[in-house]
């Protein structure tokens, strides 16, 4: 054991590379996901009943199988499904692993953007259609910047799942972080020094991502705006 530290700021590299991969990956998923999300979010509340039966059915097909296996679904079942038809394709690993993550993440985000929206008061949707706005403009100006802030908190929750379960691409050779502790391991038969840094370095990411969505909740807080404004307005005697 005397050796352990050494050998652990030597793997450090590696790992960090990893890290890197990891929240590349995450970020790719999270705007992914978002962008779905949202639309799926507001098919939810559509009075067009078959849209609103697609993203139910969708929502509940993602949230209700493991990510595990939507990730063998799509990296294996596809292609499989594909050369069945008599075509020749195969998937890159990363695009599989961004799309799994990505249609994963967006049937939660889809609930979450759902709960925000319909948080908002009836009277603002109201309100703006007495100043003539229309739908599409009530949601844009009025109804989502409100409903943006009151989601940051489980939006912020679900990109640190998602940083966590980005772990689960390992089982088709994707070298994130967790893929990289599992290499190392393989050649240096090191395992619980390995693994207990990858511990340590998820939990730096994940410290990291709390702290940023923590402070981008007090930025978009209405009360600490007028606050602000009122420190800059203030006279220089």
């Amino acid at each position: 054991m005397e050796n352990t530290l050494p050998f652990i700021l030597e793997s450090l590299p590696s790992l960090l590379r990893g890290a890197i991969v990891t929240l590349q990956l995450t970020a790719s998923a999270v705007v992914l996901g978002l962008i779905g999300g949202t639309l799926l979010g507001i098919a939810r509340l559509s009075t067009f009943v078959p849209l609103r039966w697609f993203s139910r059915a969708y929502i509940d097909f993602f949230r209700g199988t493991p990510l595990l296996v939507q990730i063998f679904m799509i990296y294996f079942g596809i292609p499989a499904l594909v050369r069945g038809l008599g075509f020749t394709f195969t998937f890159d690993r990363w695009a599989a692993a961004v799309l799994a993550l990505s249609l994963n993440s967006a049937a939660y985000l889809a609930e979450i953007v759902r709960a925000g929206i319909q948080s908002i008061e009836t009277g603002q949707r109201e309100a703006a259609e007495s100043l003539g706005l229309g739908s599409s403009q009530t949601m844009q100006y009025i109804i989502f910047p409100q409903a943006f802030r009151r989601m940051i908190p489980p939006l912020g929750n679900e990109f640190i799942t998602l940083l966590k379960d980005t772990s689960l691409v390992a089982v088709i050779g994707f070298e994130e972080l967790f893929r990289r502790g599992q290499l190392i391991v393989a050649t240096s038969y090191r395992a619980f020094e390995i693994y207990i840094s990858v511990a340590l370095v998820y939990l730096v990411l994940n410290t990291l991502s709390s702290q940023f969505f923590s402070y981008l909740e007090r930025w978009s807080d209405p009360v600490n705006k007028a606050k602000r404004k009122q420190v800059k307005t203030v006279p220089v005697e």
